[in-house]
């Protein structure tokens, strides 16, 4: 009952904005795009690298579709992963124009939380993506309004995560992190980490909320709200999970700024009935894995600090316009007092020709679930002063 009131709300306080006629003239018409992208990366984990190191990799591949017909609007990305033996749907949905005021997205969309876009420069992105708080995407309804000139407005429902394609791990195969059935841990009266809990997790009844103001020129800050279910179906119950965001973006001198401050609370049960310290999430057909000592998954409750700084340079190098150096940090202070924090740091470039895409990053992180031997651990309870693991990657993509 309470879900459906605020549907009710929600769809009220859309409407209110839409008064006014739809534009006319949008072109009429579908164009088919999509790019295919290759890796090269040299890794210096726990054990060294070995006979694989330096590797070229096809990282991927992927379709797109965007047009207009009769008013109504189709964007459409499917995407496939030949490393990760995977594919599935990034986004697909229907939009519409109610007005020149209001826009709605029906199906699966970016979800309107944290900064608008990315909230990052580099092509790892920064610590909220693999926690499922930058370029998420959800399945269900969100419009984007704007009810002032220099204000953003975007309100959405999502009932579910995005639908998972085939992989490794069939409910990880997805584009953004999820929480996913899967293993949890919670910290006994003991004060010690109990792993491999099982979990019967799913997102569900998600809310969110983003109101940006753009002030000065080419500046902004915003607020984001996020409250949804996090459903065990094995125990037929639900936990509330909030997250909440404040974001400031800007350029200045050739210089773009980008800082965010994200508090999150992804409260979830165990199958037992357990309060779960950490729970499970997967993405790109990978489940975040456990192992001796420290969980795998997601800690449950945390801050997440977040900065980037680039600089664009133009040239003229024959199809090179423009150069674009950037570093990016973030970090997961972890509120569990025996977990270990998150970092992550890189500093990178970005080669901009013509259609080509080249992103060259030294990535660098400690309890990063990514950099390391030993997939998925980090951002659970983590381990105690661990090493600055690192990979060297350059990322090349034709986008058309």
């Amino acid at each position: 009952m309470f879900f459906k009131k605020i549907v009710v709300v929600l769809t009220f306080s859309v409407f209110s904005f839409s008064l006014f006629p739809q534009s006319d003239g949008k072109e009429e018409g579908f164009k088919i795009g999509g790019a295919v992208r290759y890796n090269m990366l040299s890794t210096h984990y726990e054990d060294g690298g070995g006979k694989f190191n330096p590797q070229m990799t096809w990282d991927t591949w992927r379709l797109n579709v965007d047009g207009s017909m009769s008013g109504i609007d189709l964007s459409f990305e499917y995407r496939f992963y030949p490393t990760s033996d995977t594919h599935f749907l990034h986004h697909g949905y229907l939009g519409y124009a109610f007005s020149d005021n209001v826009y709605m997205k029906l199906g699966v969309s970016q979800v309107p939380f944290g900064m608008p876009g990315f909230a990052s420069h580099s092509w790892f992105f920064q610590v909220p993506y693999y926690v499922g708080l930058e370029d998420d995407y959800d399945m269900g309804i969100s419009f984007d309004i704007k009810p002032a000139p220099a204000l953003d407005l975007s309100l959405a429902y999502f009932r579910q995560a995005e639908p998972a394609g085939p992989g490794a791990d069939p409910l990880a195969g997805r584009y953004s992190y999820d929480i996913i059935p899967g293993n949890g841990a919670f910290v006994n009266s003991e004060g010690k980490v109990v792993a491999n809990v099982p979990a019967n997790l799913t997102e569900l009844n998600q809310f969110n909320a983003r109101l940006v103001w753009h002030f000065a020129d080419n500046w902004q800050v915003g607020l984001s709200a996020q409250a949804g279910e996090n459903y065990n179906a094995t125990l037929d119950k639900s936990k509330l999970s909030t997250a909440f965001a404040g974001h400031i973006e800007g350029d200045f001198g050739g210089f773009n700024l980008k800082a965010e401050v994200i508090r999150y609370d992804y409260r979830a049960l165990g199958d037992e009935g357990q309060d779960l310290d950490v729970v499970p999430m997967g993405a790109y057909a990978y489940g975040y894995a456990g192992g001796e000592g420290y969980t795998g998954g997601v800690a449950s409750k945390a801050n997440i600090y977040v900065a980037g700084l680039a600089y664009t340079i133009p040239v003229n190098w024959g199809p090179i316009t423009s150069i674009q150096p950037y570093i990016d940090y973030s970090m997961v202070d972890k509120d569990v007092d025996i977990f270990h924090d998150t970092h992550f740091l890189i500093p990178g470039m970005l080669i901009t020709a013509g259609p080509v895409y080249t992103y060259i990053d030294y990535a660098m992180g400690k309890n990063q679930p990514w950099l390391t031997d030993s997939f998925g651990k980090g951002l659970g309870s983590g381990i105690e002063d661990p090493k600055w693991n690192s990979r060297f990657n350059v990322n090349m993509g034709y986008y058309f």
